[in-house]
């Protein structure tokens, strides 16, 4: 008797319900910070991600080589360091925002190097964008904020390079599994001195389970899916429409509306981002961030 074939969702469908599922979670994860803190929640999402990909996953921690080790600290110590500086910038300006400034690290990363007239553009184009958002920091957005997401999106641009040598020695989701338990280093400390975790009970801890599923476990598991069949350079055409799934998520979950002037920043952005993946030499996707 032959087994029925399970339904496989499509590339396409995969990756943007990937993009909503990560905008949903930081909403969520916003709605976490009055009673935890950014710090706590940060903690508990990538605690429960490093849990669930640990049961699933089941690396060999013990069979590890030094050389993967090499690998995989570096990787998930940035991947820790992006989490938390994002939801410190989240604490502070709206979503679309905090993504938008965050964006300038992987975009950054594909222009590094440029040479063709068109790249140059590009960074123009972003540039133009960048001070958009530089101006809004004098009409009350919070400048801090602002920081944070940008030592954000340069941690972001170190972890997809830090992803591709964790990937050439890690195979399949291992490296992810061993590199989110490592994430808990630079996160769980700061988490703990805020004091967030003496609130946590099982509501909460039920709405931090939401969040690593939505943030972390089925991001990751949408996108590998659909890295299978979708060119990489597809894939990361998508994935520069974060920021405007991030407005959009902020306006609907949120109540945080862009003024037309911010709305052209993250256009900016978005289309210089698409426009250099569209003009680069063939390179790996750019990884889940936020």
């Amino acid at each position: 008797m032959t087994k029925t074939p399970a339904v496989s969702l499509p590339a396409l469908p995969a990756v943007l319900l990937s993009i909503v599922s990560v905008q949903a979670g930081a909403a969520l994860a916003k709605g976490l910070f009055p009673l935890l803190g950014a710090a706590t929640t940060a903690s508990l999402r990538i605690g429960l991600s490093a849990l669930v990909l640990l049961v699933v996953v089941r690396p060999r921690l013990g069979r590890m080589r030094p050389a993967q080790w090499r690998a995989v600290v570096p990787y998930g110590l940035a991947l820790g360091l992006m989490n938390l500086l994002f939801y410190c910038a989240l604490s502070r300006v709206p979503l679309g925002l905090a993504v938008t400034v965050e964006f300038i690290g992987p975009l950054g990363l594909a222009l590094a190097g440029a040479r063709r007239w068109m790249d140059v553009a590009w960074a123009v184009l972003a540039g133009a964008g960048i001070c958009l958002i530089a101006l809004w920091s004098h009409h009350g957005i919070d400048g801090l904020g602002l920081v944070f997401a940008l030592a954000a999106g340069g941690c972001w641009a170190t972890y997809i390079v830090l992803s591709r040598r964790t990937a050439a020695v890690l195979p399949g989701q291992q490296g992810v599994a061993v590199g989110m338990l490592v994430a808990l280093l630079p996160v769980l400390p700061v988490g703990v001195a805020s004091g967030g975790f003496s609130l946590v009970n099982p509501h909460l801890l039920l709405l931090g389970a939401l969040l690593a599923l939505f943030s972390s476990v089925l991001p990751f598991s949408l996108e590998l899916h659909a890295l299978r069949t979708m060119p990489t350079r597809t894939f990361s055409i998508l994935m520069s429409l974060e920021p405007v799934a991030a407005a959009l998520s902020g306006g609907l979950l949120l109540h945080e509306q862009l003024t037309a002037g911010q709305w052209l920043a993250v256009a900016c952005i978005v289309a210089a981002s698409v426009g250099a993946t569209q003009t680069a030499k063939r390179t790996a996707p750019l990884a889940a961030g936020e």
